[in-house]
């Protein structure tokens, strides 16, 4: 079997995917995206496909190698992007040649269910103790919301209480009968996380995701040193190279590298394991699509040390596009009392909507995140 073609398909709302085609007809998908970068990746992915054609798609290990040391330079969000979406093609192709479901490959399931967790909110999060009430309804019991809006390296006393007040708020609605974590988005600099950190103990949030920016990141055993909140990040960090730093230097509690990010199934899979060598537990990022979703999936079922996987189901990035709008095996995803069983079929588990796929590439947007500004005029991070 040889590849023979790649083909990418921008689609609403953010999302990019990928499909492989080879000699003998069996395709693989895959889902290979920066946010606000697709166009950038889509070049990558181009610029990768003499590394690709004419070889044998089973040969992943080897072609994930050729792709990342081949070119000299490595690493970063865009090469890796373009690594993640073809690993997970490659993968699909792979499991869809001997029938099997990708986690069957990688050695079979370790749980039986997965604990899903649903975004509620926004950017600037408002109406969280309704939107939870909805979600709940659903089977939800365990939620993530931005913890601030803009806040800038040193901000007020009544900047901080805000962000508590909405936490004691749902505390204070619900009790103990749902989990949140707390995303700082990169929004919080390392002068205020130490306050925030302290004065959102009380309310006992499951995680605090990206307290300071990765590139901050000797200020996670400082951070953790102070806080009793366990600390989550690594949706920024784009290989074991990264993560291996991190872990060493301590701190984290909860790795969450990005599958269509962090150089797909192949990498994720050996972060997963490190994470388990330092007692880490692993909540893949996943505010994608479908093929995103299922290669998180795929690493879950086989990682004893994954607790939570996050998916975008109705989440406030989708306009113009839904998870299950690309999907025709709907029922396959299904989610009850919060958590989802494995992808029973071939590959990663997800019959894709081609002709819905093609005809929502017409017209994608260029998405791009909103640029904030602080009342000095200063960029604010989003």
């Amino acid at each position: 079997m040889k590849i023979i073609k790649l083909t990418t398909y921008r689609v609403p709302p953010r999302w990019m995917l990928l499909k492989i085609e080879t000699d003998e007809g069996v395709v693989g998908w895959g889902e290979p995206v920066i946010e606000g970068r697709a166009r950038t990746v889509e070049t990558a992915v181009q610029e990768m496909e003499s590394y690709l054609i004419g070889q044998d798609p089973s040969r992943i290990n080897d072609l994930w190698q050729t792709m990342y040391r081949a070119g000299f330079y490595r690493g970063g969000a865009i090469t890796m992007s373009a690594i993640a979406g073809i690993d997970q093609a490659l993968w699909d192709i792979k499991g869809k040649v001997m029938g099997k479901p990708v986690y069957e490959l990688l050695g079979g399931l370790v749980r039986d269910r997965m604990k899903m967790y649903s975004w509620v909110g926004g950017d600037r999060p408002s109406d969280i103790i309704e939107h939870i009430r909805k979600l709940r309804e659903g089977g939800f019991n365990t939620f993530k919301m931005n913890a601030t809006e803009e806040l800038g390296m040193l901000d007020t006393a009544a900047a901080v209480d805000k962000a508590v007040e909405r936490v004691a708020e749902i505390r204070a609605a619900f009790g103990n009968s749902i989990e949140f974590g707390l995303d700082f988005h990169g929004r919080v600099a390392a002068p205020m996380a130490k306050v925030l950190l302290r004065e959102l103990e009380p309310y006992r949030p499951l995680f605090v995701e990206e307290p300071v920016l990765a590139e901050q990141a000797e200020y996670y055993p400082r951070l953790a040193a102070t806080t009793s909140i366990p600390l989550a990040a690594g949706e920024r960090m784009y290989s074991r190279f990264e993560f291996k730093n991190v872990f060493h230097a301590g701190g984290l509690s909860i790795a969450q590298p990005d599958l269509s990010h962090a150089g797909g199934i192949t990498e994720c899979m050996k972060i997963a394991s490190m994470a388990e060598a330092y007692d880490i537990t692993l909540a893949p990022h996943c505010p994608l699509g479908p093929v995103a979703l299922a290669a998180c999936l795929a690493v879950d079922f086989v990682s004893y040390n994954a607790v939570l996987q996050e998916q975008s189901m109705g989440i406030h990035y989708n306009k113009g596009g839904e998870l299950l709008d690309y999907v025709v095996n709907k029922e396959d995803f299904l989610i009850t009392d919060g958590y989802m069983k494995p992808l029973p079929k071939p590959g990663l588990g997800v019959v894709v909507d081609e002709a819905r796929v093609l005809e929502a590439s017409l017209n994608a947007p260029d998405w791009r995140n909103p640029v904030w500004r602080h009342a000095d005029g200063s960029v604010a991070e989003w």
